[in-house]
């Protein structure tokens, strides 16, 4: 394998829910986020990176933002508990164009509390979208979820989602992504990484504003499974420049 493949493919290996067999972390005790970057030499930009990820977002920028229009379909799909989030995988689930690149939506995944802020504040629940282009570069649309009505999107997933690390099950129904989403599509962009390692940088992240709502009682079944969440802390800016 050339080496710029073997590399997309280590990067792309823990974004898209891929069997890897990387050093094992975790969000707490001596593996947790604090030693990530001593892991393992492939995790050192945990910890000398730049352009980490999540961010707490406080200044911005106003800015000529393009609409953010992916387009998204009901299919089937895998419902996989990875020891390290609940991660819906889908064989084709629609795409993002955007900034001149044209991604192919790959899989989405719930980390709680949420891992970005919004002025210091943390949402209990946050739901990531990855997509990914013919060169491997990732976009992530976040969504963030506040208490409130019972989320119908949610439902079927949690319904059916592992209770233990490692089981994976058939979605029973087709799951369309864009329901997991707000009306409103005003959102933030920065620069970022991943938020698991080997925490790679290049990532575009696109951060919708309007909050999703789900029941005290969806946010606490998925809270459950991660007795100690599983969210990585707010990383530095470094100077970038949030968009919106």
């Amino acid at each position: 394998m050339p080496r710029s493949l073997a590399v997309l493919s280590f990067v792309l290996l823990p974004a898209l829910g891929l069997a890897s067999d990387g050093p094992h972390w975790s969000y707490e005790g001596e593996e947790g986020p604090a030693h990530w970057a001593g892991l393992d030499e492939h995790f050192a930009v945990c910890g000398s990176g730049k352009e980490q990820s999540p961010v707490d977002i406080q200044a911005t920028e106003d800015t000529d933002l393009p609409a953010l229009a992916p387009r998204y379909a009901y299919a089937r799909g895998e419902i996989v508990h990875n020891g390290h989030t609940i991660q819906v995988n889908v064989p084709v689930g629609g795409s993002l164009e955007y900034g001149g690149r044209q991604y192919q939506f790959k899989q989405f995944h719930f980390h709680a509390p949420s891992e970005n802020r919004i002025q210091g504040k943390s949402f209990p629940l946050e739901v990531h979208l990855v997509h990914a282009d013919a060169e491997g570069h990732l976009a992530v649309i976040g969504a963030l979820y506040q208490e409130g009505a019972e989320s119908a999107a949610l439902k079927p997933l949690w319904e059916t989602m592992p209770k233990e690390g490692g089981e994976k099950a058939e979605l029973e129904l087709a799951v369309n992504p864009e329901r997991l989403l707000p009306a409103g599509r005003d959102y933030y962009r920065f620069p970022g990484s991943l938020t698991t390692p080997p925490c790679s940088e290049g990532v575009q992240w696109l951060l919708l504003k309007q909050p999703v709502s789900a029941s005290a009682e969806q946010l606490k079944q998925f809270k459950d499974l991660f007795e100690h969440g599983n969210a990585r802390p707010v990383q530095p800016l470094h100077g970038r420049v949030v968009e919106e």
